[in-house]
């Protein structure tokens, strides 16, 4: 017991120097280490049904809802993505939430997990139940060697999945600035939260001012504030993870001299 208090006080410590020295303030929240420690063999499993769409190989539609873009096909997403129903989408909350998804009840079934990332939405499925319409790519990610067509080919196909942390294999968080933006408009997709991977809250910081002022979810991925005035550059930006409460702050990530179209890579991510 000793050690345990220990070893949690150290961990306390930690957190504490990180938001001092990175503006890196992770909230130690119960659910927080439920999400880290999510796993194929800890998670919790529930039934959904599966379909997919796009090419047998692809990555889906072009970008899908959630405002990625081509980014769904480039690594680290590399075509592993899903459209999911109304019930796991919420209107673009969950966009970048990460699941464990696999299928047993066929027999060209792997049985194995693969992760997968929500980055579009799937208006055709029932809203009340749970639905993955993943990419042809993460469906045939699910079968045995050499029987993706075959299970690609199966219908809709009942499924097990589990909502696990993402992982971006030290990945910074990028902000895409949308080309809608100018001085008194400023709209971005926010892109590879590690972690819950999804987002509860983002804020925007002027340099010339010590006030944070609340961004809307525009659409998907994009939070937007329309300032009614010209915003001044450098702009710091303030996440706040939906899951597990957990804030973290781009500071100066959008440069002076900024352009709409562009993407600007910051310095930190959660689980760092």
């Amino acid at each position: 017991m000793a050690a345990l208090i220990k070893y949690s006080l150290v961990l306390a410590l930690m957190v504490v120097m990180s938001c001092y020295k990175f503006e890196v303030c992770l909230g130690f929240n119960p659910k927080q280490l439920n999400m880290s420690a999510l796993n194929g063999r800890t998670a919790h499993w529930s039934t959904a049904g599966a379909t997919w769409y796009g090419s047998p190989d692809g990555a889906g539609s072009d970008g899908g809802s959630c405002g990625y873009g081509k980014l769904v096909s480039q690594s680290p997403f590399s075509s592993m993505i899903t459209a999911t129903s109304p019930s796991l989408y919420k209107s673009g909350k969950e966009c970048g939430a990460c699941y464990l998804v696999k299928c047993t009840k066929n027999k060209y079934c792997s049985g194995k997990a693969v992760r997968v990332v929500i980055t579009d939405s799937c208006p055709g499925c029932v809203a009340g139940s749970a639905h993955f319409d993943l990419s042809g790519t993460s469906f045939g990610a699910m079968a045995l060697p050499g029987q993706q067509e075959k299970l690609r080919n199966t219908g809709v196909l009942q499924i097990r999945y589990s909502r696990v942390a993402c992982d971006y294999s030290g990945k910074r968080i990028a902000f895409h600035v949308d080309q809608g933006s100018n001085s008194n408009y400023f709209a971005s997709v926010v892109e590879f939260e590690e972690g819950d991977g999804d987002l509860a809250a983002v804020e925007l910081r002027e340099a010339s001012s010590k006030t944070w002022r609340a961004m809307q979810q525009s659409w998907g991925a994009v939070w937007k504030l329309d300032a009614g005035s010209q915003l001044h550059p450098p702009l710091s930006l303030r996440l706040t993870s939906k899951y597990s409460g957990q804030t973290l702050v781009a500071k100066n990530v959008i440069p002076d001299g900024w352009k709409p179209g562009a993407t600007y890579r910051s310095l930190v991510n959660y689980n760092e």
